[in-house]
């Protein structure tokens, strides 16, 4: 994990953002439910939806997660390996949780799984970087598309997913400029509301990387929020102008590393 060497706070875990936004009767139907990871809870929840996602409470790049799927014979549990995908089948939820068990040196958490939006036939979410210089007002300083493969559990830059700018993603959508217009204005207030409120929890706070998923009917949802060093330099090739920004942003707060 990266030790932060630079002036922005961060709210450490998963499990607690979500807490924190869905105590926020605005932003709670974003929020997916989400729970600690514990075999009540593994059972809880695949009794509930049909497809969960087991994630690290602390974590990134799309490291040690897991999609499990409720089927007709029992369970599929699908995980990454050195960004190999492997798909094994269990006939009870006793045979899942003992397997989800060699990942107890970790926090795990439960979340509801969201059927993601696709573009080419594969599935995206989208990385929303709100900044603020210290002193000043939350800004959404850009976005990024991120594509994953096809049938891949997570869209994941490190995993093989690709970076799309909004633009694009409306234009291979068959989307108008004024509908992705309209997506970028709601992603943008939904952002800053977002830090709004978690910035009321934590104090110091100058950065958030926030993923957005919609789901296959468009629902808006927040899949994570980053705060512990959100990466943004794949963005650098793709929209040289948001990088500079996001860059000029976050040198004001000390941090320079950027690629």
């Amino acid at each position: 994990m990266y030790k932060k060497r630079y002036a922005s706070r961060n709210i450490r875990g998963k499990l607690l953002v979500c807490k924190y936004l869905s105590a926020n009767r605005d932003l709670l139907p974003f929020v997916p439910k989400t729970v600690s990871f514990s075999r009540a809870n593994l059972q809880m929840m695949l009794e509930r939806f049909d497809m969960v996602y087991v994630k690290p409470d602390v974590g990134s790049l799309g490291i040690g997660i897991f999609k499990l799927m409720r089927v007709e014979s029992g369970f599929e549990l699908y995980e990454l390996i050195r960004k190999k995908q492997f798909r094994r089948s269990y006939e009870s939820i006793d045979g899942l949780y003992k397997r989800l068990l060699r990942e107890s040196g970790r926090k795990l958490i439960i979340q509801k799984g969201i059927y993601l939006d696709q573009v080419n036939e594969c599935p995206y979410d989208i990385r929303a970087m709100v900044q603020r210089k210290p002193g000043g007002s939350w800004v959404c300083t850009g976005f990024m598309v991120k594509v994953g493969g096809r049938s891949k559990i997570v869209t994941n830059y490190y995993q093989g997913g690709k970076i799309y700018s909004m633009n694009r993603l409306g234009l291979e959508q068959g989307l108008s400029p004024e509908e992705t217009a309209g997506r970028i204005s709601r992603l943008t207030d939904t952002a800053l509301r977002i830090a709004r409120a978690l910035s009321k929890k934590r104090a110091g706070m100058h950065e958030l990387g926030i993923d957005f998923a919609y789901g296959k009917e468009q629902q808006l949802w927040v899949l994570e929020v980053n705060s512990n060093h959100p990466q943004f330099h794949p963005l650098k090739q793709l929209d040289r102008a948001a990088y500079d920004k996001m860059k000029h942003f976050a040198a004001s707060y000390g941090r320079r590393d950027a690629k």
